[in-house]
């Protein structure tokens, strides 16, 4: 099969074959889509006034779904496909091409995969794979039943692994044929598993004005620089007594802190598949092997779809190292020696593309309301989404809101964090959110960046898990987290957007 040659042939190559494609992949742009699942018989008509399609049978187009990735008959293969006008073909084809193009199939009909998607389709992008994700993303096509397996044996050319996220037999939420590689293969993005924290006083290699997640849960704070989290993208820890998973997605500008205790009473923990959705990384669970989203704290397709699971949020601020060691001196941090080699200079690992206003790989489903990179903090309240431009929360730092019958204000009084890695990259990471409920309360910024005052003139102190007045009132801490806007919208395209209503 050649799958399996293909797997041999990678295997003598080494390592450094994955590492070169990685970082091929990640200037050649990649991918992520929208959905549903696949399977139904129903195939969508593509382009204008094109002849109704003739499925082939089921079992024949799996076989030639095989047949067009191993070679052999692979010419009658594809003329069968274009003879019946079989559309389901097309997300087989966009997978060749791209397969093709990172070095999956030597040389295997490149130019037919291309003009067998022009046919099918009626569009021509030719060999531009980013723009048939993005077009693709926008149809309702399907793909022919099979597809997941034999995309994932066919990925299972750069990692084995592959091939059990990828598996027909699993529930799933998501259109599998919208799954891409990332560039790297299972855990090649490694996970910190109970990091070794350190003092302040040792953290040495910080600098003040460069970007950390604080977390604080049951008095124990602790800082994780992204220096080290561009690297890692997940630390599995314990703070206060709680089980944590801080998700980062670097692509989509998101550090999502989880609750590893589930709602089924079982204790996550998270690794990296390799796999993107919609340039939002796909992570997985090592007690079920399970894929999740990462925006969403949602399992998409694996044993646990269909369980009702869902991770609950807990609080997470992004801030600069010196404001969170002023707010938190006691703090916890990151110990750079985290046991892996990498060179954790401020930026080394994404500061281009944080400084870029370019995408790595492809979303179709953007909004023009704001730059496709515009920080946003982003809630769900009453299960409503509301996004917050970081600019607007900024320049207000105070803004008493409503989503659906909660009110609540957010709060952004320290401005944002922008930091200069070197002197040709400048880039923008944010800034310090937090969002309370407020019940009758308006307030507006007080004395200091740490207290607000309400409409009575009485004080409130902002804590980490909620506003506590002088006079002993509390108001919980509602949890969001900032993202890219492109990656917010790509999942939540009915969000509301504060100061478009």
């Amino acid at each position: 099969m050649k799958v399996q040659r293909v797997r041999n042939i990678l295997i003598l190559a080494g390592m450094a074959v994955l590492i070169v494609l990685g970082i091929w992949l990640a200037s050649a742009g990649g991918s992520e889509p929208i959905s549903d699942e696949t399977g139904t018989e129903s195939a969508a008509v593509v382009g204008d006034e094109q002849p109704t399609p003739e499925l082939l049978p089921d079992s024949q187009a799996q076989q030639v779904m095989y047949i067009l990735a191993n070679g052999p008959n692979y010419e009658a293969a594809l003329e069968t496909v274009l003879e019946a006008q079989d559309t389901r073909f097309i997300a087989v084809f966009i997978e060749l091409m791209r397969a093709n193009q990172i070095g999956l199939l030597q040389g295997a009909g490149q130019q037919a995969h291309i003009r067998a998607l022009e046919t099918l389709s009626g569009e021509t992008f030719g060999g531009n794979w980013a723009e048939w994700i993005e077009w693709y993303g926008a149809t309702d096509l399907v793909p022919p039943p099979g597809f997941t397996t034999w995309k994932g044996q066919l990925l299972g050319g750069i990692d084995p692994r592959f091939e059990d996220f990828l598996l027909d037999g699993h529930p799933s939420t998501i259109r599998t044929e919208e799954i891409q590689w990332g560039g790297v293969m299972v855990d090649g993005i490694p996970a910190l598993d109970n990091p070794t924290m350190i003092s302040p006083d040792e953290a040495g290699y910080l600098e003040p004005e460069e970007p950390v997640f604080g977390i604080s849960i049951n008095g124990d704070h602790r800082a994780y620089p992204l220096r080290i989290l561009d690297w890692h993208e997940m630390a599995n820890d314990v703070v206060g007594g709680v089980p944590v998973s801080l998700a980062y997605c670097t692509l989509c500008g998101a550090g999502i802190a989880y609750h590893g205790l589930a709602s089924d009473g079982e204790v996550y923990t998270f690794g990296s598949s390799g796999f993107l959705f919609r340039s939002n990384k796909l992570m997985y669970d090592r007690q079920t092997r399970t894929l999740w989203n990462q925006l969403t704290g949602e399992p998409v397709l694996g044993e646990l779809v269909g369980s009702g699971i869902k991770l609950e949020l807990l609080p997470v601020v992004l801030t600069s190292w010196a404001d969170w060691l002023e707010q938190h001196p006691d703090t916890k941090v990151l110990d750079i020696s985290t046991g892996y080699s990498r060179p954790y200079d401020l930026g080394a690992a994404y500061g281009g593309y944080f400084a870029s206003e370019d995408l790595m790989f492809p979303v179709w489903q953007r909004s023009d309301l704001l730059e496709d990179k515009a920080r946003i903090y982003a809630l769900q309240v009453e299960g409503i989404p509301k996004a917050y431009p970081v600019a607007n929360l900024i320049e207000e730092q105070v803004v008493n809101d409503r989503i659906g019958g909660t009110n609540l204000v957010v709060v952004a009084a320290r401005g944002d964090v922008t930091v200069e890695p070197n002197p040709i990259v400048r880039y923008n990471a944010g800034g310090e959110v937090r969002a309370f409920q407020r019940g009758e309360q308006t307030f507006r910024p007080g004395t200091d960046p740490d207290t607000l005052l309400d409409d009575r003139g009485v004080v409130w102190l902002v804590t980490e898990s909620a506003l506590v007045s002088l006079e002993g009132e509390s108001l919980a801490r509602i949890n969001g987290h900032l993202a890219y806007w492109f990656g917010w919208f790509s999942f939540f395209p009915n969000t509301l957007l504060y100061g478009q209503e």
